[in-house]
């Protein structure tokens, strides 16, 4: 049987098996919500990013701790921005902000 599916292409009906790793981490992902429009909700962002809530919130904090997001209180909501100054973590990538990736992605 002959595909039609160009070389490097899972073939049709194999999508679980092709999103078994993805260029951008989790944290990532996260970032990139929380940039978007919006204040989305711990739950809006584990369904949208596809990880748990206990996993959001994790990386959260860690992007907090790290300085990419602040957090502020809002009621009983915590609400995030984002730090664009931030300077991206890994050497390949540190003479980059978080801002010029998120503009660079959207």
């Amino acid at each position: 049987m002959t595909s039609s599916a160009r070389p490097g292409t899972p073939p049709a009906g194999d999508e679980d098996r092709a999103r078994g790793w993805t260029f951008l981490t989790n944290h990532a992902h996260v970032l990139l919500c929380v940039a978007g429009d919006g204040q989305p909700t711990v739950r809006e962002l584990a369904q949208r990013i596809g990880i748990t809530e206990r996993s959001v919130q994790t990386i959260l904090a860690d992007l907090v701790d790290g300085g990419y997001l602040t957090r502020t209180r809002a009621g009983r909501r915590n609400l995030y921005s984002v730090n664009p100054a931030g300077r991206l973590r890994h050497p390949l990538e540190s003479a980059h902000t978080v801002g010029e990736l998120i503009d660079a992605l959207r």
